[in-house]
């Protein structure tokens, strides 16, 4: 080739390295509530974590502080820790409240069986506490993380609650001094709690509904049906999040198929009759079997697909798509938080190999992972 033809050869390679650069920019620059699957690469694990520590919800505040709930499913006394780097944690608030309560004296501090865990966005760990055979109630408990204090709490008593309460996750509701939990009551009594931060009236809506009990799916993982006790597993309304603007709860059912939500404005309007708010709910798009969900800005919804070892988004045309999926990294993942920095952060504790979810026999395998990846869409902070 003579010197000519090489510089032209050269020059014609120069342009198409550039082109493809740019149409890579392009490719990677998806405008926000657009579900592009990103690179699997992006998925992070920021935390490996031991026995006693199975991870259940996961909180993210503003100052960049993780804190989880441990599942009692695995039979520790563990209930609540601080993430303090990739292998260290710590229990919190303290000893005291950060375990279970001790028996014999009876002590109040102390939580029973906790799973929901919300960072409010002005300093408060919120924690959703159910009730035990030496504690009748429920209780929504916030700890002040900067003054490391008890802030508040809030008690869930009958009939609030029913007999066979199951208080799994909510969402905290900070524009107007509101919770919203999820209560999946044996599945045929599951339900919605809304609850006055301020007063701490509460009352319990939608019990029973279409929109709040198990479909009939069974939940399979790795080709094994789940059962709870005697039968398949039948999971009512538990994935429950808020959209940064406070406006619009998403909800559905862990065995079901649906996102549903609802305005918070008609949450709180006390004058719509049972049948009135239930006209107002909106199916939202499609989902999953599901445990955890949270939501951006643009409409996202983002979802722990635990039957597919996965996590997926639903966007605002209502569309389900995979993000991620890992078998081993992604087995059972549990809960979701937006973090300040742009990030969704999510725990995952193989939760199918614990004894009530399989035969009695804890199959899992430490270590339990807090994962993170990048949102497609803005969200407010500390959530």
């Amino acid at each position: 080739m003579n010197w000519p033809d090489l510089i032209f050869f050269r020059r014609r390679v120069a342009i198409a390295i550039c082109t493809c650069l740019c149409l890579i920019g392009i490719h990677l620059h998806t405008p926000p509530g657009v579900t592009a699957k990103p690179p699997i690469n992006q998925l992070e694990i920021i935390a490996e974590l031991p026995q006693g520590t199975e991870v259940g919800n996961i909180a993210v505040t503003a100052d960049k502080r993780i804190f989880c709930s441990v599942h009692s499913f695995y039979g520790n006394t563990n209930r609540a820790i601080e993430i303090l780097d990739q292998q260290n944690w710590q229990i919190y608030p303290n000893p005291d409240w950060g375990k279970a309560p001790e028996v014999n004296p009876p002590n109040w501090s102390g939580l029973n069986n906790t799973l929901g865990i919300q960072a409010d966005g002005r300093g408060n760990i919120w924690f959703l506490d159910n009730p035990s055979p030496t504690f009748s109630t429920g209780r929504l408990i916030a700890w002040d993380t900067r003054r490391n204090e008890l802030h508040k709490v809030i008690y869930l008593p009958l009939p609030i609650i029913t007999g066979n309460a199951f208080l799994n996750d909510f969402a905290v509701d900070v524009k107007h001094e509101a919770s919203y939990i999820a209560d999946t009551s044996g599945g045929a009594d599951a339900a919605f709690i809304v609850v006055d931060l301020k007063s701490g009236l509460a009352r319990r809506i939608l019990q029973g509904s279409p929109f709040t009990i198990p479909e009939d799916i069974d939940i399979k993982i790795d080709g094994r049906v789940i059962s709870l006790g005697d039968a398949p597993a039948r999971i009512g309304v538990n994935p429950i999040t808020i959209d940064p603007a406070y406006e619009w709860i998403y909800f559905g059912a862990m065995n079901g198929k649906s996102i549903y939500r609802l305005r918070t404005s008609d949450v709180l309007n006390q004058s719509l009759s049972e049948q009135q708010l239930s006209q107002r709910v909106q199916r939202y798009g499609d989902k999953p079997i599901s445990d955890g969900i949270t939501a951006d800005s643009a409409g996202n919804i983002y979802i722990t697909d635990i039957t597919a070892n996965a996590i997926g988004v639903t966007n605002p045309e209502g569309k389900y798509q995979i993000l991620y999926q890992d078998n081993q990294k992604l087995s059972w993942p549990d809960g979701l938080a937006i973090g300040p920095d742009g990030y969704v952060y999510g725990t995952v504790n193989q939760l199918h190999k614990s004894p009530p979810l399989n035969n009695g026999i804890n199959d899992a395998i430490a270590p339990f992972l807090i994962v993170r990846f990048p949102t497609l869409a803005p969200s407010s902070v500390g959530r």
